[in-house]
């Protein structure tokens, strides 16, 4: 049975959310890795293209890219197709601007390592917490 993880970081945006983690090491531009209608990554040789954003909660570095960025990380959440909440290493404005006007809490400081697509996540942003529930194995 694998045990339950609580990783420690800073509060970006408040708010409570749990899901299904989806995870990458590459850093994200709202503007053009991720198709905004449909919430899927579009970005050629992007880590996670092909997966699909909607109802995950959104685990990666950091950002890069425009500052349009904050505008398609609204237009996500709008459309319905966007994550649930993110978890970054290192916050960067562009993607504050777009958690803080989307609504969606939002963390940093935390081990992004320690976290695994398919892993049951709590984000507690305004305790700056994610618990997390090791996926299990098939079988």
């Amino acid at each position: 049975m694998c045990e339950e993880k609580v990783l420690r970081g800073r509060c970006i945006v408040e708010g409570c959310v749990e899901g299904e983690a989806l995870v990458t090491n590459d850093a994200i531009s709202f503007m053009g890795t991720i198709n905004p209608k449909t919430g899927y990554v579009i970005e050629r040789k992007h880590e996670i293209e092909g997966a699909c954003l909607k109802g995950k909660v959104l685990v990666f570095p950091m950002s890069k890219g425009s500052t349009g960025g904050s505008y398609m990380l609204y237009d996500l959440v709008k459309n319905g197709v966007g994550p649930l909440g993110i978890v970054n290493i290192e916050a960067e404005s562009i993607v504050v601007i777009g958690a803080i006007v989307s609504d969606l809490p939002m963390v940093d400081r935390i081990d992004i390592g320690q976290i695994h697509t398919g892993d049951y996540v709590r984000l507690n942003a305004t305790e700056g917490t994610v618990t997390v529930i090791p996926k299990q194995p098939k079988g």
